[in-house]
């Protein structure tokens, strides 16, 4: 029996750009990513959120918004993974890359979107800015 990957993905603001990760492993390596990874057995997606935002760019964030679930079976080529993208707000802490991330950018949403982002986060960054979560920032 195959199963679901659930993921969580987050786009955090700062100074007027979102920081974006360089992806350290396959799949998709080297490419830009929002900050996220899988939620682990008993732990609800705020926390994975919260988790996964610290280890892969060194700051504390609270879940502000949900943007959306993504659940194209094809979105990721290594099986079903469905994420629940947050817009995440900076508590406290330092930017930094962590875990799996190479490197960790801030860059305007406009320069994000002209660029290849891995897995689907250019459309991630489509909703948020059609539903407006970008501009409550």
């Amino acid at each position: 029996m195959k199963c679901i990957t659930l993921t969580v993905d987050g786009i955090v603001p700062m100074d007027g750009k979102i920081v974006l990760i360089r992806r350290r492993n396959e799949p998709f390596k080297g490419k830009l990513a929002l900050p996220g990874g899988i939620v682990e057995y008993g732990e609800s997606v705020e926390d994975a959120l919260r988790r996964e935002l610290e280890e892969e760019i060194g700051l504390v964030c609270e879940p502000a918004k949900l943007v959306g679930v993504f659940s194209k079976p094809d979105r990721d080529p290594r099986g079903h993974f469905v994420s629940v993208c947050f817009l995440a707000k900076p508590v406290r802490g330092k930017l930094k890359a962590g875990d799996d991330a190479e490197d960790v950018v801030l860059i305007s949403v406009e320069e994000a979107l002209s660029r290849e982002l891995a897995f689907d986060h250019s459309e991630m960054l489509r909703e948020a800015m059609r539903s407006g979560v970008l501009s409550e920032v």
